[in-house]
């Protein structure tokens, strides 16, 4: 006979996202259940966002030293992984250990259970043979894991993950990567950086797909100026591994002594019994409404929603379902200016829909564009063509509807636009404020120019 215990919620999956809500309810006075079959955190801070930004910031200060090469005279760096490998495995991940975060969601009240969640029926979870029932309800927060692709011969081999490559305390003399999104753009770099020969294979026609065209033509241009070589438009046959790796695509033959693969993400829904609450578990992602509602007793945030894979919107999720557990008349999901950065050098900063995207749905797109290198900033820092911003907007509005923001603080710098869309703030309005000079924000206004609203 099975084990009963009852309590107000469980939220199944801790990572970001699952964290702070069952850490702030449990603040908030409720009884709450915390189920995690791997580690609390969840892969953002022990193989994503944490691990390979430091391993970034690292190839990227490699970047700086042969600016000032040029700019400041003789310099020299000799890479060394050990220091950006040290800094993940002591600092970052402790080992990949979560005693730290387990600790903290138990100090806030939350009863942690280890092990694999699946739904039985409204607001019941099983977990090894023991029934939790929810009052309230169950939040899923079940996120994603690399995906398997149907290569043949790449499941008898030993090729890396995300989960792998952040690992690594010593690095191959050659690393070949299926996949030229995000993930393989940061870690292609940074590689390259420390001496790997590096190789990216993308099916898509360019790097970066997701991203504005002139955002993907700068990256290609930098990687191949930094020796990284780029197939784009292909379509992988076979892996093979020996000695090393050998990916066939075509009449095109890669070798390398190590694989990375990482061609996107698939969603943790399969097995956490959708089924018995009325979903479909085939479906692409998990529906919510505008409080994060997917059904009776039950609520879901992060990437099964389908609204970005993203740290920042899993916790923006988190606070609007914790308002709706708790009654409040919190805010409710809004996701026109879900921004977005890839950590290459130069970065790209995202928001809102590119042109493509806002003329599919039809809207009278005008754009707008400026070269960061004709901005004092870009030229004071030596850059060079390194960056643009590109603004999308709605001419029958007048509002923008999405941005790029390319450059050393490009980042950051989409943090200006996004609050732009996001508050509705019309184009002349931003044109009439005034930024410290000499800054960036001086292409923003060159492009709000160029846009003409």
């Amino acid at each position: 006979m099975s084990q009963h215990v009852a309590c107000d919620v469980i939220v199944l999956g801790l990572g970001p996202g699952g964290q702070e809500l069952a850490t702030e309810l449990a603040e908030a006075g409720l009884d709450v259940v915390g189920v995690e079959m791997h580690l609390v955190g969840g892969e953002c801070p022990f193989y994503g966002c944490t691990p390979t930004k430091l391993m970034i910031r690292a190839s990227h200060l490699i970047g700086s030293v042969h600016l000032a090469d040029r700019l400041s005279g003789p310099a020299s760096v000799t890479p060394d992984w050990s220091r950006p490998a040290g800094r993940i495995t002591d600092e970052a991940t402790k080992g990949w250990t979560d005693d730290a975060n387990a600790d903290a969601v138990q100090k806030a009240g939350v009863r942690l259970v280890r092990g694999r969640g699946r739904l039985t029926a409204p607001g019941v979870v099983e977990v090894d043979g023991v029934s939790y029932t929810a009052a309230r309800g169950v939040v899923l927060n079940t996120g994603t894991e690399p995906l398997v692709l149907p290569i043949d011969g790449l499941d008898q081999t030993p090729y890396w993950t995300n989960r792998d490559v952040v690992q690594v305390t010593e690095l191959p003399a050659s690393l070949a990567i299926i996949g030229g999104g995000p993930i393989g753009c940061e870690i292609a770099q940074a590689m390259a950086r420390f001496g790997v020969e590096v190789t990216v294979l993308e099916m898509a026609d360019r790097l970066l797909a997701v991203e504005e065209p002139e955002s993907s033509a700068l990256v290609t241009r930098v990687f191949d100026d930094e020796g990284i070589t780029v197939h784009t438009g292909v379509e992988i046959s076979r892996v093979d591994h020996d000695a090393g790796f050998t990916v066939t695509a075509g009449d095109l033959r890669v070798e390398a002594e190590r694989l990375l693969v990482a061609a996107g993400r698939s969603d943790n829904v399969t097995d956490i019994g959708l089924e018995a609450v009325g979903l479909d578990p085939s479906a692409p992602r998990v529906e919510t409404d505008e409080r994060m509602r997917a059904g009776e007793k039950l609520w879901a945030i992060g990437d099964i929603t389908g609204h970005g894979r993203f740290t920042h919107v899993s916790s923006y999720q988190a606070e609007v379902a914790k308002a709706d557990i708790l009654g409040e008349d919190g805010p409710i999901a809004d996701y026109r200016a879900v921004s977005r950065v890839t950590f290459t050098d130069p970065e790209i900063g995202s928001v809102g829909l590119s042109e493509e995207q806002a003329s599919k749905q039809g809207l009278d797109v005008r754009t707008g564009f400026a070269d960061i290198s004709g901005s004092a900033r870009g030229w004071l820092d030596g850059a060079g063509n390194l960056g643009h911003i590109k603004l999308v907007a709605d001419a029958s509005t007048g509002l923008l509807v999405g941005a790029s923001a390319v450059g050393p603080t490009g980042g950051d710098l989409v943090a200006l636009l996004a609050l732009a869309i996001h508050a509705k703030v019309p184009p002349s309005t931003v044109r009439r404020m005034h930024f410290a000079f000499p800054t960036y924000h001086g292409s923003v206004m060159t492009a709000l120019d160029d846009l003409g609203l």
